[in-house]
């Protein structure tokens, strides 16, 4: 008689804070069983040699001190071992220095809280099993699709609209694609980042470092203007309003995500119809599959980033595998696209 299932092994997490505090301050996060530790924590300095010995499935670091240091490390292990990291947060410690880190690499944050309640723990627990999942993918070339006739619509809207949609391992590939366009880029662009609660004003301070465009987190009513980047607010789902203005909406969240990718792009569909340009990049999940596809039906011009480039292929896949697509391409080759098309728009 065959037996029950084999059951995976937990993911491990490798523990790093220059007090060497953080393994036994969390410790509850072990509590349910669906992660486990490495069996130590580790300072910055003995981090990479850590993770060649334990070759943990995710890293948390503590960015309450030593944020210098933190950085430097996660690019000796991207360059060496990759490995999903998640970074912490403290109160009183700059924002910005989290943002350095996904720049190297690192794919998620959190706020670390004052006291840690159950809810922390299970919340902690669930992002650091998403993160053991994320893996290496296998290079593609990207490749162009067929395109949908376009559809009549009833009147042109005054410029052209880009809608992005990113989630695990957005901000730097966001970062990347701004910093390719011009400040005198025709279009207006809204973004809908997954990101923990309370980063996205940190996220548009740190895209527009790199970018010459202007970055702002969206305000409810506020008219947009070409050139400026629009960064989804925490708690609101970003939509496109009557007059190319911005709506904040605290409906109940979709999929799980408030603000949702679908949101955006659904709306951006439907005001902007042929003169919308969708872009799905790096995430996991389906959240904006449906809404890109809505563009793409009312004559708009879609773009999916390619595996290749991707952190994690998820959004990207789920958005191709609908016909949402009509070009996929490598994160490199996305800004000279929208160069393009804004001018076809």
């Amino acid at each position: 008689m065959a037996g029950p299932p084999l059951r995976s092994p937990a993911p491990t997490v490798l523990f790093v804070d220059q007090d060497l505090a953080l393994d036994r301050t969390a410790k509850p996060v072990f509590k349910g069983g669906e992660v486990t530790s490495c069996g130590a924590g580790c300072s910055f300095g003995a981090t990479l040699s850590m993770v060649r010995e334990r070759a943990p499935s995710v890293i948390v670091m503590d960015f309450g001190s030593g944020s210098r240091d933190g950085v430097a490390v996660i690019e000796a292990i991207m360059a060496e071992k990759p490995t999903p990291i998640l970074v912490l947060h403290r109160a009183g410690t700059p924002r910005d220095d989290v943002f350095r880190a996904l720049d190297r690499g690192a794919l998620d944050m959190m706020d670390w809280p004052e006291r840690a309640d159950a809810g922390f723990w299970a919340e902690f627990a669930r992002r650091l099993v998403l993160l053991s999942q994320v893996r290496v993918v296998q290079h593609v070339r990207g490749k162009k699709r067929r395109r949908v006739p376009a559809k009549a619509d009833d009147g042109k809207p005054p410029f052209p609209l880009v809608a992005i949609a990113s989630s695990l391992g957005g901000p730097k590939a966001l970062s990347s694609m701004l910093a390719a366009l011009p400040k005198s880029f025709p279009a207006p662009v809204l973004v809908c980042q997954h990101i923990s609660t309370g980063f996205t004003e940190g996220l548009a301070r740190w895209l527009s470092s790199s970018t010459a465009m202007a970055v702002v987190e969206a305000v409810d009513g506020a008219v947009m203007s070409a050139g400026t980047v629009y960064v989804a607010p925490s708690g609101a789902h970003l939509k496109v309003g009557p007059g190319a203005t911005l709506m904040l909406d605290d409906g109940p969240a979709l999929m799980g995500f408030r603000p949702s990718c679908d949101a955006l792009l659904s709306s951006a569909a439907e005001l902007f119809q042929k003169r919308a340009i969708g872009v799905i990049l790096t995430g996991m999940g389906r959240d904006g599959a449906l809404g890109l596809r809505e563009i793409r039906q009312r004559g708009g011009r879609t773009i999916a980033q390619d595996e290749a480039s991707c952190v994690v292929f998820g959004m990207p896949r789920e958005a191709i595998a609908l016909g949402a697509a009509e070009e996929v391409l490598p994160l490199a080759e996305i800004a000279v696209a929208l160069l393009r098309l804004v001018k076809e728009c």
